[in-house]
């Protein structure tokens, strides 16, 4: 038996396990983050990089501690992250500032412009409003605009994961997979692009600031002396690189040929398919490197995803809060229960789920049509659910169109997986079976399997997934729910943003002119 270390950077939390070769969790301590992140002006999201490592350390210490003999024989180590959140560090690898996270909803002015040839082809391409929306939420570009001390003494603009691999084995760097981003990186090729680059220009960053790239499997590093005293980690142990959180989850999922599609039900929610060749799931949005050598992962996002069940919870289910209190269960488990009463479509009640804006609609917002007189609050709740589906079906059409590829099952993952009501509503969204793994860890389980190729105890990823990766259950799309489910997509849910954009932009101008809201 081989085992190996994974450190599972979450939103809301870190975990550490110990994981052998046949998938088993041989430990696993965990640390909830408290707060997960503070915000000093409304729509802000930040947090000190070092509080995530620091968590991080009291997870390992109950590890190690619990398992002394065991830690000594993990092979490696490796971490993964959540996206798109950035730290500036100084020459002296010191944070300058917290660090920049994903659900910061801040946007830059766009002061510094980008070449007018540049401009020109993006409108001729049908992508101004696209780029002008990546360019404004660039944490790079609103740094420079209000904070040119802190900009100034910038050497490092780094993936949060990157500092933290500087905490682990004092190198900057990271995997291609784990550095996704506003980020001036062509994942094409796994590399930073040239400073006057059509695409690289558009985050306002200079290439030298970017921390050092790898390949995944790669061995980076290894743990330092330093960081051994702090968690009890082996000094010396290798440091491999793996991948992203939904990269590492859609592999822990199993979700590795290329029919097969992972649907990630996290804080954000993500539809995604894997190819040996490059493609852009949607137009302008590129594959991202896989947590293995020689793949491509086509990924569509909702933003705001199993946040927005969260949300609904908390501000208008109170009912649920206090029965999850007295059963200590989470609300969403009783809301759970609550909505299998409602039928598929939720009585002609549809969510269209843009509580964040998407890239291919920047103007998007939350919305909800067919209210009334027997609707509840489970009703809304069971239609922010298919109003997900809903999303992510339209992402996966776009992914199957571009990547000409035809999905014949699909993997399921993250907090959302947990829920049976979940997992079946989304089986009849698609129409197609749906796989729900037997470990709700899928993001650190995928962390191991990319280890253990790199090591040569699996020749490759399919081999892995054989050893390490088992289902729980399958759920089959009931065909009468399907077809419901069909026309409400095709005749409603696909509608809604065409008809209601005009309006979306009135509307963000009035927020904008009115100064209570961030979106032009």
């Amino acid at each position: 038996m081989s085992c190996v270390l994974s450190i599972d950077y979450g939103t809301q939390s870190v975990r550490v396990s110990i994981i052998n070769d046949k998938g088993e969790f041989l430990a696993f301590e965990q640390e909830r983050y408290n707060p997960p992140y503070f915000s000093i002006k409304p729509g802000y999201c930040e947090q000190n990089a070092d509080f995530y490592f620091d968590c991080m350390v009291k997870a390992a210490k109950r590890l190690t501690k619990n398992n002394k003999k065991l830690i000594l024989e993990c092979k490696s180590i490796s971490s993964t992250c959540f996206r798109d959140s950035v730290v500036i560090l100084d020459k002296d690898y010191k944070p300058i500032r917290p660090a920049i996270i994903w659900l910061d909803q801040r946007q830059a002015k766009l002061e510094k412009k980008i070449p007018l040839v540049y401009s020109a082809m993006f409108y001729l391409v049908g992508m101004s409003e696209t780029v002008r929306l990546n360019r404004k939420r660039t944490p790079a570009l609103w740094l420079q605009e209000n904070e040119k001390e802190n900009w100034a003494k910038t050497r490092y603009y780094a993936p949060l994961n990157s500092y933290l691999n500087y905490r682990l084995i004092n190198v900057l760097g990271d995997s291609a997979s784990n550095m996704i981003g506003h980020y001036p990186i062509s994942f094409k090729k796994g590399k930073v692009y040239s400073k006057n680059a059509l695409k690289g220009c558009i985050y306002g960053v200079d290439p030298y600031m970017i921390p050092k790239i790898y390949e995944a499997g790669e061995v980076i590093g290894e743990i330092s002396e330093e960081c051994a005293k702090l968690t009890g980690f082996p000094a010396g142990l290798e440091y491999i690189g793996t991948g992203n959180d939904k990269s590492c989850e859609a592999l822990g999922a199993g979700a590795i040929d290329e029919n097969v599609a992972h649907a990630s039900f996290g804080t954000s929610c993500s539809i995604a398919m894997t190819r040996k060749k490059y493609f852009e799931p949607i137009h302008f949005l590129p594959s991202y490197l896989t947590a293995y050598k020689g793949f491509y992962s086509g990924e569509v996002q909702v933003y705001r995803g199993c946040w927005m069940l969260t949300w609904f919870s908390k501000e208008f289910a109170k009912e649920a809060l206090d029965i999850a209190t007295i059963e200590h269960i989470v609300p969403e488990e009783f809301l759970n229960k609550k909505i299998m009463d409602i039928p598929p479509g939720s009585n002609g009640l549809i969510v269209q789920p843009y509580w964040g804006p998407q890239l291919d609609k920047p103007l998007g917002k939350g919305s909800i049509i067919g209210f009334y007189d027997v609707h509840s609050k489970y009703h809304v709740y069971r239609a922010i659910i298919e109003g997900l589906g809903y999303a992510l079906k339209e992402g996966l059409i776009s992914i199957q169109r571009r990547s000409h590829q035809k999905c014949k099952y699909i993997t399921i993952s993250g907090g959302g997986s947990k829920s049976d009501a979940i997992c079946q509503i989304i089986a009849d969204i698609f129409n197609l079976p749906v796989y729900k793994p037997l470990n709700y860890e899928s993001s650190s389980l995928g962390c191991a399997m990319s280890q253990f190729v790199s090591l040569k105890v699996f020749k490759d990823i399919k081999e892995a997934k054989e050893a390490m990766v088992k289902y729980e259950e399958i759920f089959y799309p009931n065909k009468d729910a399907a077809e419901k489910y069909k026309y409400l997509y095709n005749k409603v849910y696909s509608t809604i943003y065409p008809k209601l954009k005009r309006t979306y932009s009135s509307l963000s101008e009035y927020l904008y002119e009115n100064n209570e809201g961030i979106i032009k």
